[in-house]
């Protein structure tokens, strides 16, 4: 296998990941965190670019991706989870979002628009677009998104090095989120990236191409995995950090909503009306290829599963929930987006953790079912606790597990639940 194409599936791994949504969350962290920038960025590093990480090299050491993944839990619940992500990275949260900020960078200010009628119409010419190109891929989307993620970059690029030769940095006092845990909020800020989330979905696909390529065995393909991985980390740490940087040091005097608030206002700063709407244009066209392949990924695997309801009517269905979805504004996609991600995450980093145990220790049943049980429990308590919806009884013996106050209070639980499990495994395994 060529090294050649070891770095073509890194850049096409990257671009994957860096869905224009992915542009609105750093800029963020870095307005937010004030004089707590670096371990605040740290963390949000370790959710969005190191977990990824390793959810590509779990997807490796498993046959079939996700559905695999999951299935070693039960059948049926790795059917249940692998839906909730695709569902999560597809028509419910990562299109109407990609769409929002498509919104937000180009079409409103470009056209120097807002309120609900210009979205309504945005959104119908935006998901109208998206639907004929999601039922009729040809080689233009393959060539727009082979120069549009270059492109975009640029962009990004020379917006940084602008910034760094205009903006003078100064203490700030952090957001009130930031004061107490900075990390521990920047690692929770990193799940509304959702790369995690997605490298469980992406991982078959790089598995799939480099097998393609040449990978013959386990040890290759995971050599290719790990170096393609690898290329992506450091394309996103690259950027993530670049982007944050500028939310920390760009003046403002009045309230920002959101990061696409914080791009706009830079790039109008700095490059004047012009340079905004070229990086305007830019985002929308990424945003758009970015749902178009949702899309395909979304109606691929349900048509797969479910293959009563063909690809272009689930395609269809796709498209109508996102933009229904988009209409609610991109400030309320970001708000409802917390318990879906609250109950996700702590399921897929158990699963991701202990696939990558499994390789080296053996596998194990009960460790799977005990573990993603418990970790079940206490997203789904989580999630419920996102609508102020809690047990004050409960609350009181949940406080005494360590990281409680964090929302990690599910970390040490599951972690022993898992070694009951795959003790118990061994020594019915050894009594046989």
């Amino acid at each position: 296998m060529r090294k050649r194409y070891i770095l073509f599936s890194g850049f096409t791994l990257f671009s994957l990941f860096f869905g224009a949504g992915n542009l609105i969350f750093p800029p963020s962290i870095g307005m937010e965190s004030g004089n707590f920038f670096i371990p605040a960025i740290a963390g949000f590093i370790l959710t969005s670019v190191f977990l990824p990480f390793l959810a590509i090299i779990s997807g490796a050491l498993s046959n079939d991706g996700l559905l695999s993944m999951a299935q070693r839990v039960n059948p049926v619940f790795g059917l249940i989870f692998a839906s909730v992500v695709y569902l999560s990275i597809g028509p419910f949260y990562a299109i109407p979002r990609a769409a929002s900020v498509a919104y937000e960078l180009g079409y409103s200010q470009v056209l120097n628009v807002e309120g609900q009628l210009p979205l309504l119409i945005f959104s119908v010419i935006f998901f109208g677009i998206t639907y004929l190109l999601s039922v009729n891929p040809t080689k233009i989307i393959d060539y727009v998104g082979q120069f549009l993620t270059p492109a975009l970059l640029i962009v990004l690029a020379i917006l940084v090095v602008k910034a760094f030769l205009t903006y003078t940095y100064a203490d700030a006092l952090p957001a009130e989120k930031f004061q107490s845990s900075p990390f521990l909020t920047g690692f929770f800020e990193g799940y509304f990236t959702m790369d995690a989330i997605a490298a469980l979905a992406f991982g078959i696909v790089i598995i799939n191409g480099l097998k393609s390529k040449g990978a013959t065995n386990k040890k290759e393909l995971m050599r290719g995995t790990i170096l393609t991985g690898l290329i992506a980390a450091i394309g996103l740490a690259a950027v993530y950090i670049s982007l944050s940087w500028i939310g920390r040091v760009m003046p403002h005097e009045d309230p920002i909503a959101n990061g696409a608030e914080i791009l706009v206002l830079a790039s109008q700063q700095l490059f004047g009306f012009g340079g905004s709407v070229l990086f305007g244009i830019i985002v929308t066209l990424a945003c758009l290829t970015t749902c178009v392949g949702l899309i395909n990924a979304c109606g691929t695997f349900f048509h797969e599963v479910f293959p009563k309801i063909s690809y272009k009517g689930y395609a269809l269905l796709f498209i109508v929930i996102g933009m229904l979805i988009t209409n609610l504004g991109l400030n309320q996609i970001l708000s409802v987006a917390a318990p879906l991600l609250t109950f996700i995450y702590p399921i897929a980093i158990v699963l991701i953790v202990l696939t990558l145990f499994q390789h080296f220790f053996g596998g194990s049943k009960k460790m799977y079912i005990y573990a993603i049980a418990v970790a079940t429990v206490f997203a789904f308590y989580s999630a419920l606790s996102s609508f102020n919806i809690q047990i004050d009884q409960l609350n009181s013996i949940l406080s005494v597990l360590p990281l409680y106050e964090n929302g990690l209070a599910w970390t040490l639980p599951a972690l022993l639940a898992a070694a009951i499990g795959y003790t118990m495994d061994r020594k019915e395994t050894v009594n046989q």
